[in-house]
């Protein structure tokens, strides 16, 4: 029977990106000094704060109509 507390998780998606080096050499800086966990968490970070602020503009241009 499954466990009715565990949260389902989204589907992910892999993907390939290119970054400049300065991003990486920070995000390793950001890794040991055990702020995020991992490139991916981070970049995924990255992405939520990003859609966060950018939620309400994205409406206005017509990202979420159907």
């Amino acid at each position: 029977m499954p466990n009715p507390k565990k949260e389902k998780k989204s589907a992910m998606q892999n993907i390939t990106i290119n970054i400049p080096d300065i991003y990486d050499t920070n995000i390793q800086k950001l890794i040991k000094m055990k702020i995020v966990p991992s490139r991916s968490e981070c970049i995924r970070m990255a992405l939520r704060e990003f859609f966060s602020n950018e939620y309400e503009k994205m409406q206005i241009l017509g990202f979420f109509d159907d």
